[in-house]
């Protein structure tokens, strides 16, 4: 069942899936949204966080328009990501003034592209 909220259980709140996925992920990303993907094998449960930076985007309610347009995008997605996905998506002041539907195509592409990069490292790492 398709739903427009994502749910709790897939929400990252631990800081150190934050900083992993970020540090040790693959990125990629386009002029509204950044995003870090990775898996995680020992886990079976997707789960995805949500940066406004708020040097980008001073006032809260702003940050968290586009942090709940962003969740509902997701959770039409977060079933579609590998097993053990860990997913941070990091949106600008660009991200603020448009609609779900450019932003779902900018999110669809960089997540494309990172998880790309991802499977590509993962192979590399295998013939090693």
């Amino acid at each position: 069942p398709e739903t427009s909220v994502l749910p709790r259980a897939h929400r990252m709140v631990d800081s150190t899936d934050f900083s992993t996925t970020i540090r040790h992920g693959s990125r990629s990303g386009n002029a509204m949204v950044v995003v870090h993907c990775r898996t995680d094998e020992d886990a079976s449960k997707r789960l995805v966080g949500f940066i406004v930076p708020k040097r980008e985007v001073a006032l809260a309610t702003r940050r968290n328009t586009i942090k709940r347009r962003l969740r509902h995008l997701m959770a039409a997605r977060v079933a579609d990501q590998p097993d053990g996905a860990r997913i941070v998506v990091r949106a600008g002041h660009r991200a603020l003034g448009q609609d779900s539907a450019t932003l779902g195509v900018n999110l669809d592409r960089a997540l494309t592209r990172a998880w790309r990069q991802w499977d590509e490292r993962e192979q590399q790492r295998g013939q090693k």
